[in-house]
């Protein structure tokens, strides 16, 4: 089998390991605590835009929990099978607020904006995700594989950890800075180090890390040197008046409305999150020292992305997807299991039934969230770059088709944010030559604005195009080196037979 370890990862644990369970559930704690900020921020974000009440809020965002570990034990038990937890998308954010506005502005009658804006948003994720389903478990993004080499894959997966590098989390005028590098200098300290010193500072740095901040930050709340709203504090009176649990469970908010406009604007979305999720699975297959992902397995991994964001749309969610997050997790810690992501996968889905819980991960403040980011998307830009070890870097092609994509990668999403909104792109470019008569339709406008305010899909886009253009060998580009670090098929047993064999 090629799940044999490639002989220059650290990997503590690989995925077939099992260490013990009261270790296991510690470890799997730690993968979902380095994607809680954004597992929160996705709800919170659409919650506001929607208008929702105050009280609906925290069942809505349990319910993004519930789905995230339900969707992380469907895919590393039928899916792809890599240790890769599942959340909500942020690449699908766009289209989803724009659903929100366009609904809340003209509500229908007899029903109130917020809830008619989710029922249509999840109609919309529904049939978009069934589109999902068919391109992966038709072997459609297996076909592509041959033509991705590691000049495409690098950016790709070097765009997903510089995707953040302007997160609120971190970027903002009032951060707490100080708060932000304790965390930092912890994770850092303990990862590398002290991780000789003692296994439980090589196998938790991120855990200890995110406690010790807490910790910090909680006294410092208790004491008033950080008062309520400011970047910091930690509202420990809000765990005590949660809900004890919180009623989750299919259709909660309605039948689900669908548009076909609104459906079609969300498939831009699922196809950057597509594109995303492939840079995921080569940056989780070599930090657990495993070969490059077959056609199958990517084919599996899609398929189940899709079911899983039709699943998330019955239950009333914005959509989920792969996440980098953990990965970075990984690279520091060595902890590749799948037992272990299952497990964290059971403690989300507690998370969000159980009120207390949920509240409580919700007072990790937004600049230990910031210093966590840091370190884990630092360690997936270094590991993007690490795949150019195939290629050619005396090959004056390879070097221009990697810097123009990660430089378009990283401009073409600062230009959309400028602009603000699909309908200013489609207003601002009316009268431009050729370009206006071109974004005329609503569909075409926010398919444009999605995708191109998705880094790794501009920058996946740019490099696909240029490296399947521009005259290269397959020695020049990597392929031939890769395709000998490739998984066969056949090393990939189907999931079910995994599963009931």
């Amino acid at each position: 089998m090629a799940e044999s370890e490639d002989e220059n990862a650290f990997v503590e644990y690989g995925i077939n390991d099992k260490p013990p369970l009261g270790k296991s559930l510690l470890l799997g704690a730690q993968h979902y605590l380095t994607m809680v900020g954004a597992n929160i921020a996705v709800p919170l974000l659409l919650a506001g835009a929607m208008g929702m009440p105050d009280a609906v809020i925290p069942r809505f965002v349990g319910t993004f929990f519930v789905v995230s570990g339900i969707a992380t034990l469907a895919q590393t038990t039928f899916g792809n099978r890599y240790p890769i937890v599942q959340g909500a998308p942020f690449s699908m954010l766009a289209p989803a607020l724009a659903v929100i506005g366009v609904v809340t502005a003209n509500p229908p009658e007899g029903i109130v904006a917020w809830r008619a804006a989710l029922l249509q948003l999840q109609g919309a994720i529904i049939v978009a995700a069934l589109a999902e389903v068919s391109i992966g478990y038709l072997g459609l993004v297996g076909r592509l594989r041959r033509y991705l080499s590691p000049v495409v894959i690098a950016p790709v997966i070097a765009l997903i950890g510089l995707s953040l590098f302007n997160s609120p989390d971190i970027a903002t005028a009032d951060q707490n800075w100080w708060l932000l590098g304790v965390t930092l200098v912890a994770i850092v300290w303990f990862s590398q180090y002290l991780g000789d010193a003692h296994a439980i500072f090589r196998l938790f740095p991120v855990l200890l890390g995110i406690v010790v901040a807490w910790v910090i930050a909680a006294a410092l709340s208790v004491l008033g040197v950080f008062g309520p709203g400011a970047p910091g504090y930690v509202d420990l009176a809000s765990v005590a008046a949660a809900d004890p649990v919180y009623p989750i469970y299919p259709l909660q908010w309605g039948v689900p409305s669908v548009t076909p406009a609104f459906a079609i604007g969300m498939l831009a979305g699922v196809a950057a999150s597509i594109v995303e999720s492939i840079g995921d699975y080569h940056a989780v297959a070599r930090l657990s020292g495993m070969g490059a992902p077959s056609s199958e397995r990517m084919s599996h991994g899609i398929g189940m992305e899709g079911l899983m964001n039709v699943f998330s749309g019955v239950m009333g969610t914005g959509g989920s997807t792969s996440y980098s997050e953990n990965i970075g997790a990984i690279g520091l810690t060595g902890v590749a299991s799948r037992y272990v992501v299952q497990l964290g996968a059971a403690l989300m889905i507690l998370v969000g039934f159980v009120g207390y819980f949920g509240q409580l991960v919700a007072t990790i403040p937004g600049p230990i969230i910031g210093g966590l980011y840091v370190a884990m998307f630092g360690q997936i830009i270094g590991v993007g770059l690490s795949n150019l070890k195939y290629v050619d870097l005396d090959s004056s092609r390879n070097v221009f088709i990697i810097g123009i994509s990660l430089f378009s990668g990283l401009a073409v999403p600062e230009y959309m944010r400028s602009v603000g909104s699909a309908s200013a792109l489609q207003q601002g470019l009316a009268d431009s030559f050729l370009v206006g008569p071109l974004l005329g339709p609503d569909v075409v406008a926010n398919t444009v604005y999605v995708i191109g305010s998705t880094g790794m899909a501009v920058g996946g886009l740019v490099a696909f195009f240029l490296d399947n253009s521009i005259d290269g060998t397959a020695t020049e580009r990597g392929l031939t080196a890769w395709e000998d670090a490739t998984e066969a098929d056949a090393d990939f047993d189907s999931a079910y037979e995994r599963f009931f064999g």
